[in-house]
């Protein structure tokens, strides 16, 4: 049995209410910054301004401006890897295993939470294709992507034995760019088709799914 003192002290570290609320304030009004403005022109004094609160609190709960940014990107990160491998575990579970419901299994989560979470999902792509786009993000793709996107990797190669593994990795960054550009990018295909209210996202999921598959399958047969 723990003694009072210890208990005393469990009590003192957690966190409060109001504590969390703040920082999910400042985790929100991070990702939209950084997702408007990318990490050099989103300002701690901003962010703060945004979450209502103080720029020392920022500072507290971030732990800095770039620990504050990997934070954004992992509160996500882990939410989406585990809706994507139980995705993949139906699908093993019922035989769907082609390359078609593979990369359902992988856009799809994301596609679901962009239609139906609000705004910040919407921003968090935003947010990503930052990631994606600059090397000095290396290490935060590595540590918050790299793992689950290995196992999809690992499962199209098992589709495919003979192709080269930097044929299937490149047709999957590709599929992962065009998921982004589906989930922010919609006012362009209504500009550019003369549509004033193009499908959302999770319309466009069987399209993307297709596109995505045809393209690898042709990169990888030549």
């Amino acid at each position: 049995m723990k003694s009072a003192t210890s208990q005393e002290k469990m009590r003192q570290r957690a966190p409060s209410r109001r504590s969390l609320e703040t920082r999910a304030r400042i985790l929100d009004a991070a990702e939209l910054l950084f997702a408007e403005r990318g990490f050099d022109g989103a300002s701690i004094r901003d962010i703060a301004a945004v979450a209502q609160t103080q720029a020392g609190l920022v500072h507290h709960h971030g732990e800095g401006k770039e620990e504050l940014f990997r934070q954004v990107v992992a509160r996500r990160a882990d939410e989406l890897s585990a809706l994507r491998l139980a995705a993949l575990d139906a699908c093993r579970a019922r035989g769907q295993t082609d390359l078609a419901a593979l990369l359902r299994c992988f856009v799809g989560p994301y596609v679901e939470r962009a239609e139906s979470g609000g705004p910040q999902w919407l921003a968090y792509a935003r947010l990503i294709a930052h990631v994606s786009a600059d090397p000095r993000w290396r290490a935060i793709s590595s540590r918050h992507f790299d793992a689950t996107a290995t196992i999809f990797i690992d499962e199209i190669a098992a589709l495919y034995p003979d192709a080269s593994r930097e044929k299937i990795a490149t047709g999957f960054v590709y599929s992962v760019a065009a998921m982004l550009a589906l989930l922010t990018s919609r006012w362009r295909v209504g500009e550019l088709s003369g549509s004033e209210t193009p499908e959302g996202a999770r319309g466009g999921l069987e399209d993307l799914v297709t596109f995505c598959a045809a393209g690898i399958s042709a990169a990888i047969a030549k």
